[in-house]
């Protein structure tokens, strides 16, 4: 537990230096890096790291597509780049038949768009809005992680019935709806504290709390699909952690699993809905 709280500390101090600088190209590295490692870890799953040029092509087009999305102009460019990646799959499973299958390759596609396209989305939510990118940021963190934190402690005192015991034996239901409304509370907390601050600094504006607190729900729910997605994924290639890159918690896949499902959620909503007006 002390290695698991010391961890957590350490990546929380990080993500306040990452979050001061997020309007400077670190930010868009520190994504990029992120989306590599954890497709590193999808593809040493898998096996499929032994298969040099594909997961090279995977590596690029993950270290690229934050830089590509922030500082390119129109979409040509990158439909280029994405296609190239896909031909160049193609190319080199024409090259080596005999040693890679077609299911192999369309798990180290799958994995490399699931790593990476999400993760972009928080480059996303930093550039809708120049006042409140950050706060999106935080949210969409706080959708994904916090909801984990209450499930745990509901489903410690009041668990009972079983959510997914084959992929997750811990989760329980009642774990679960404790997240999902964890999440929506905090979400309306944090709007209240970060109105107060801003309007200290001299930004006033209204929230609309109710469509911040069901944001907030179908984060929670998202948070516990991507993270039973992980864990199916962990059970079938009989894996505990994806890594050991944070000790206590487990690879940076073990983390972020619930953000690459909440990301693109709250991208969508904020680019359509205002709840900061």
């Amino acid at each position: 537990m002390v290695t698991r709280i010391i961890s957590a500390a350490i990546g929380i101090v990080i993500a306040i230096i990452v979050l001061i600088l997020h309007a400077t190209p670190v930010f868009n590295l520190v994504v990029a890096v992120l989306a590599v490692i954890m497709l590193y870890e999808l593809l040493s799953a898998n096996k499929c790291l032994q298969y040099k040029f594909h997961s090279g092509v995977c590596f690029a087009f993950a270290a690229a597509m934050p830089f590509l999305l922030e500082y390119t102009e129109g979409m040509e460019i990158i439909y280029i780049f994405g296609t190239s990646c896909i031909l160049l799959l193609f190319a080199g499973s024409i090259a080596k038949h005999k040693e890679i299958t077609f299911e192999k390759v369309a798990y180290m596609f799958t994995v490399t768009l699931l790593t990476t396209l999400p993760m972009c989305c928080l480059i996303s939510l930093e550039n809708a809005d120049e006042l409140h990118g950050v706060c999106y940021i935080v949210l969409c963190l706080a959708g994904a992680w916090l909801g984990d934190s209450g499930a745990y402690f509901v489903g410690t005192f009041f668990g009972k019935h079983k959510l997914c015991p084959e992929i997750s034996p811990k989760k329980t239901v009642e774990g679960a709806v404790g997240g999902v409304v964890t999440v929506g509370i905090v979400f309306a907390i944090y709007a209240f504290g970060y109105q107060f601050v801003q309007g200290y600094r001299g930004y006033s504006f209204e929230v609309n709390y109710l469509y911040l607190v069901l944001m907030g729900f179908v984060c929670g729910v998202l948070g516990i699909i991507g993270d039973l997605s992980a864990s199916l994924i962990k059970r079938q290639y009989g894996i505990k952690d994806f890594g050991n890159i944070m000790p206590g918690h487990g690879g940076l896949m073990d983390r972020f699993d619930s953000v690459l499902f909440v990301a693109p959620f709250m991208m969508f909503v904020l680019s359509h809905f205002t709840i900061f007006r």
